[in-house]
């Protein structure tokens, strides 16, 4: 994986006060990073938020890793094998590993958290669809479990390394119950939980006995700074080292690239951003405006003008990285003209309304939203934007089908893998598809997730991205990359494509 790094300068300083303004980010041995969002749950099971995963993956293992280079490596586990035509893996279990409270890790608290995950528990979080194909968690020794799946699943190995697969103490959660656990993590992984406070921040030290080996680190602490000027202003003040994406707003990289304190570290992600539709009701629920407001829009200028380049467009819902990518595929061309004739067509009426809800905290994407709206304007819609604060908009007005006529969807799609998006966004019944109900989609979606033949899967990954991108279900805007800014003083530090950043290896001078 590339890496650029470019000196730089941030603009203003602000004095921040509160909890952590005791801790600067130069004490010895801490790591202080800037965050975008509270993820308001620590549990594996009830969290999909990359946020989640850029300070979970410091806390918890799972069976299987995946670094910033995109290899899947052991985890938890340090062999598997497929057995039964893939419909069995057997995995074998790494010995002498313990969970932060001295709880051993072995084959009962592999089988405890996925029993977890499938059940009752995992029914009420966001991750539970992700691993239906497992029916059953067999130990057959101490250190040996058998997965048995319904079908063999092509990406299960990766969904090992993320989110809802990771291990948890079963006599901790049983002891302490699933709401404390959710705010008092327990994990096996290279930092342990110290403290958490809501909207503020969440502070973790190096966990000694990790089997990895100890980190480098004495201590690791998140602040979660919604604001970009602020986190960057806390960059260059020296009390945040690490800014993590997607917070800084691509106009500040010019600014960036002179202070001999900080750098910029960007890699191409997997994260991709578009405009969905509501195709239930209102004007866009007619395929003809939803054509003709994607090609209302010139994203090549937007993508050169406000993003400086920092992104590649995209005809389908995800980027060059994940698997199911068809370079073929070509989005609807910028014409206005013709966006006009199928707005008459579908008997829009100039002036008409259309409203835009994205996340307010996202300054740059904000920046295209009102791009976005005078393109609109340019064909005779009105647009507005409304801003909302990030977890209602996530939580509450995307899954209860309140939007606008478009609303912002950015997805990381952390497996690599089309699946991981293409299911969440368009199968019916979705948390992330709140509109859409389409048999022929759905069928397409089920029928790739059992087959292990790539070229076979790949084929049909691609013809789901051509029928949605024919259908128009939504605005596909670009495939950004991953931006970090860091002080100087850390070192080792690797960008992760998908901000699953594993910082045990990272030091500070």
């Amino acid at each position: 994986m590339k890496r650029v790094l470019m000196t730089s300068l941030l603009a203003s300083v602000a004095v921040v006060g509160g909890w952590f303004a005791a801790a600067p980010a130069q004490a010895a041995g801490t790591l202080t990073v800037s965050s975008p969002q509270d993820p308001g749950s620590w549990d594996p099971i009830d969290t999909f938020l990359i946020n989640w995963a850029s300070v979970a993956t410091n806390i918890y293992d799972g069976l299987t890793y995946r670094g910033p280079d995109g290899k899947l490596v052991p985890g938890l586990a340090t062999a598997w094998q497929e057995l039964d035509d893939g419909k069995r893996v057997r995995f074998t279990l790494r010995k002498g590993v313990s969970f932060h409270n001295g709880e051993p890790f072995d084959a009962k608290a592999v089988k405890f958290t996925f029993d977890r995950l499938l059940g009752d528990e995992g029914k009420k979080g966001p991750q539970r669809s992700n691993y239906t194909v497992i029916e059953a968690v067999e130990i057959v020794d101490d250190f040996t479990v058998d997965f048995r799946l319904s079908a063999p699943d092509p990406v299960l190995l990766v969904k090992l390394a993320g989110y809802g697969a990771m291990i948890v103490p079963p006599k901790y959660v049983q002891e302490k119950g699933d709401d404390f656990f959710n705010a008092h993590p327990v994990g096996t992984g290279p930092f342990k939980f110290v403290s958490y406070e809501p909207k503020i921040g969440i502070k973790l030290e190096a966990y000694a006995q990790h089997w990895g080996g100890a980190p480098k680190l004495d201590r690791l602490e998140y602040r979660f700074i919604a604001e970009p000027a602020t986190a960057v202003a806390e960059l260059q003040a020296g009390r945040v080292d690490l800014v993590i994406p997607p917070t800084i707003p691509i106009g500040m990289i010019s600014t960036i690239e002179s202070n001999p304190k900080l750098a910029i570290a960007a890699v191409p992600g997997p994260g991709v951003d578009a405009l969905r539709f509501n195709t239930k009701s209102g004007i866009t629920k007619d395929e003809r405006v939803r054509k003709a407001m994607i090609m209302a829009v010139d994203r090549d200028a937007i993508i050169q003008s406000i993003l400086q380049g920092q992104a590649q467009p995209i005809a389908s819902f995800q980027g060059a990285l994940s698997f199911g990518y068809d370079p073929s595929l070509k989005p609807l061309p910028f014409d206005p003209a013709q966006a006009k004739a199928l707005l008459k067509e579908a008997g829009v009426k100039p002036g008409t309304a259309v409203q835009i809800d994205v996340r307010g905290n996202d300054a740059t994407f904000v920046e295209v939203a009102q791009a976005v709206a005078a393109y609109l304007q340019g064909v005779g819609l009105t647009a507005s934007i409304k801003p909302y604060e990030v977890n209602v908009l996530l939580n509450d007005i995307i899954p209860s089908g309140k939007t606008g006529e478009m609303f912002q969807q950015k997805w990381g799609g952390w497996t690599l893998d089309y699946d991981n998006t293409a299911y969440a966004m368009y199968h019916t019944g979705q948390k992330w598809n709140p509109y859409d109900s389409d048999p022929k989609l759905d069928e397409m979606l089920e029928s790739q997730r059992s087959i292990t033949d790539r070229v076979q899967r790949e084929r049909i990954l691609q013809g789901i991205a051509r029928y949605a991108a024919e259908r128009a279900l939504e605005m596909p805007l670009y495939n950004s990359n991953a931006i970090y800014g860091v002080n100087k003083r850390v070192k080792n530090f690797v960008p992760a494509p998908d901000n699953r950043l594993r910082l045990d290896g990272v030091s500070v001078d």
